[in-house]
């Protein structure tokens, strides 16, 4: 029952999908008892919110053990989390620039995650070249050594500092 459209879920969705992922297959009351005890939900709301996620293709029943059906996640966490960004990103108008923003004026976003950030994305650029992606551009190789993925991150320290 799975679409080819990621499935939109709900926090408590996400929280119940949390304890699966962690989990692997699990039945309700496994599911339920993974959830953090100050918030646990009861166990008929687990089990609706389960059938609701079978529903949407987001879990399905692998087996039954007596009485209890066992559940595992068909959507990965890295595709739940993709849909939540998009939507996310969405919100701003499609510009991670915007999100980005908001999150500096909020003090969510620190300096250290900036920097630690591009690091990432230098890393990710190197994988790139060093795989001779097609979606970089022809000329892109000639900037791309070890020394110029950092370069921007001492040129924005001094420009900052």
């Amino acid at each position: 029952m799975a679409n080819a459209e990621p499935v939109k879920l709900t926090r408590l969705e996400l929280e119940i999908m949390g304890a699966v992922w962690a989990l692997g297959s699990a039945s309700v009351r496994e599911i339920q008892e993974q959830l953090p005890e100050r918030k646990r939900p009861a166990y008929t709301t687990v089990q609706t919110i389960v059938y609701r996620l079978e529903e949407k293709g987001a879990v399905r029943r692998t087996k039954k053990v007596g009485n209890a059906h066992i559940f595992e996640a068909v959507v990965t966490r890295k595709a739940a989390h993709s849909r939540l960004i998009d939507e996310l990103l969405n919100v701003f108008g499609g510009s991670p620039r915007s999100l980005m923003a908001q999150l500096v004026e909020t003090g969510r976003l620190t300096l250290e995650d900036i920097r630690h950030l591009e690091t990432t994305l230098a890393s990710l650029e190197a994988k790139k070249i060093h795989r001779g992606s097609p979606d970089l551009e022809p000329n892109s190789s000639q900037h791309a050594d070890k020394d110029s993925g950092k370069a921007p991150a001492k040129r924005r320290e001094r420009s900052a500092g």
